[in-house]
């Protein structure tokens, strides 16, 4: 017996959470992906202004509520997923297959440049 797929679950869970509000009729992907925007927009507060050490040591009030935005961005993504019909294990597997070939390790270690500059 396979274990369950935890991204499955959850795009079932939110399918229903939906269902049972009457929201599909508000999700549609455009309204996702705005609404997706703003939960981004919302965690990257968190950020704003702080250097990369103290992004990197929150005091645990503040990671509390990081947490909970990076929740909402990703039930968000979810959301809009199912709602194209994207697969989005099999989407970031692809994904992650194609920045190994843009990124080889010999020439992107350890650098921040773009593919078209290594």
């Amino acid at each position: 017996m396979t274990a369950p797929d935890p991204l499955v679950e959850l795009r079932d869970r939110l399918r229903e959470f939906a269902a049972d509000r009457d929201w599909r009729q508000f999700h549609a992907p455009k309204n996702l992906a705005m609404a997706l925007s703003v939960e981004v927009a919302e965690l990257m507060e968190h950020f704003q202004w702080l250097s990369a050490e103290a992004s990197r040591q929150l005091p645990s009030s503040e990671h509390d509520k990081v947490r909970e935005e990076l929740a909402d961005v990703l039930l968000y993504l979810v959301r809009l997923a199912d709602e194209l019909g994207v697969d989005l294990a099999a989407a970031a597997r692809d994904k992650l297959a194609i920045n190994a070939l843009k990124y080889p390790v010999d020439k992107a270690r350890g650098s921040s440049r773009k593919s078209t500059d290594l």
